[in-house]
């Protein structure tokens, strides 16, 4: 249900509100941020506990995405249409797509990923800068199965609207910490039985080493670093173990993204194995 006429003036308070919004400072300090497009808002409206506090609407936007629009209003989220002046306004894109969700932070304390047991795949990002590297993580570890996304306090911002966009709808997927020192990161999920892994190019033992090994079939926290300068030696001994990803051809290493997708990918297929195996052993019991 629409609520209201169409909104007009990129001078509404209601625009203002939403607008600011753009900055971390406002965002920290209402605990909301925007999340701009069809994936994001359907995936924003289908988690638990209703993320949405209000939809924004174009006439286009509106036709297009007709059943977004109707999930919100029968969730009880209150939708304004707007005119495209004023969506252009709102969005962070250069051509907006007609739907902009103002959304609840949903971030959870750091021993919130632990109540439902030990989590078998997690991600530590550290001093990751780039929030478009940090929304690709974040999908990537969506799409592997990972348990949890840890963002350090030196680390972007997970609600930066280029990080929401690159996540594709997978901030609304996963728990994410947000803002927990690095070293207060790894020492609870040691102490939890959880292996923490650096992704470092030139550590000493390659990821297929450690894979033929079976290390990664146990709970693994996977540590990534910085775009430029990866992590440095006051970050690498806060891990267990430092792994390189092998370069088979010329290449001189590989970017944040495509690394984190390789160590993920690598973490789940063996703990696949692992599980696939222990159900075949209690049927073959059965």
């Amino acid at each position: 249900m629409i609520v209201g006429s169409e909104i007009t003036s990129i001078r509404s308070a209601r625009v203002k509100a939403a607008r600011q919004l753009a900055r971390r400072s406002a965002r920290q300090r209402s605990r909301l941020f925007l999340a701009e497009g069809p994936q994001a808002v359907r995936e924003a409206l289908a988690r638990p506990g209703r993320a949405v506090t209000e939809l924004f609407v174009t006439a286009s936007g509106g036709s297009r995405y007709e059943e977004i629009a109707a999930d919100a209003a029968a969730d009880g989220v209150p939708v304004h249409a707007v005119s495209g002046e004023v969506m252009a306004e709102l969005a962070q894109t250069v051509t907006p797509q007609g739907l902009l969700a103002v959304c609840r932070f949903v971030d959870l304390p750091l021993e919130k990923i632990f109540s439902e047991g030990t989590p078998r795949l997690v991600v530590l990002l550290a001093n990751v800068r780039d929030p478009g590297n940090a929304g690709t993580v974040l999908r990537t570890a969506d799409a592997a199965g990972a348990d949890a996304v840890v963002f350090s306090d030196a680390s972007v911002d997970p609600y930066n609207g280029k990080c929401v966009r690159a996540s594709a709808g997978s901030l609304f997927h996963l728990p994410v910490v947000v803002g927990t020192p690095l070293g207060e990161a790894a020492s609870a999920l040691r102490e939890a039985g959880i292996r923490v892994l650096a992704a470092d190019g030139g550590a000493r033992r390659e990821l297929d080493e450690l894979d033929a090994a079976g290390g990664l079939r146990r709970p693994t926290a996977w540590l990534f670093g910085n775009e430029a300068w990866g992590l440095p030696s006051d970050l690498l001994v806060l891990a267990d173990e430092a792994i390189a990803v092998p370069i088979y051809g010329r290449a001189e290493s590989l970017n944040l993204s495509a690394a984190a997708a390789v160590c993920l990918y690598a973490s789940a297929r063996a703990q696949g194995a692992r599980r696939a195996a222990r159900a075949g052993d209690s049927a073959a019991a059965g």
